[in-house]
């Protein structure tokens, strides 16, 4: 039988943190850090229903700044992973 790991309320706003602010998905962090992603969801969802979301405490110049950044880190992603695909075709192409 497995036993039940607890976690201190720093180290789940701590998982927060890194799944809003990083751009990164639950699952991803999840499993970067070694938590079931259902635990890790509903941590995240547990604290945005109670407000405690660290975007809260930015200020309107902090808060579109950290917008803007997301959007562009989102663009690189994207460009990313359409480099990796057009590599992958041409290394299929040589012969």
């Amino acid at each position: 039988m497995a036993t039940r790991r607890h976690f201190t309320q720093e180290y789940k706003d701590q998982a927060v943190s890194l799944v809003l602010n990083s751009g990164r998905t639950i699952a991803e962090v999840a499993k970067s850090i070694g938590v079931h992603e259902m635990t890790l969801g509903k941590w995240v969802k547990s604290a945005r229903e109670s407000g405690r979301t660290p975007d809260k405490d930015l200020s309107e110049s902090e808060r579109a700044e950290l917008i803007r950044l997301r959007k562009e880190i989102a663009i690189v992603k994207m460009e990313r992973d359409f480099a990796k695909k057009v590599a992958t075709w041409f290394a299929k192409e040589q012969p």
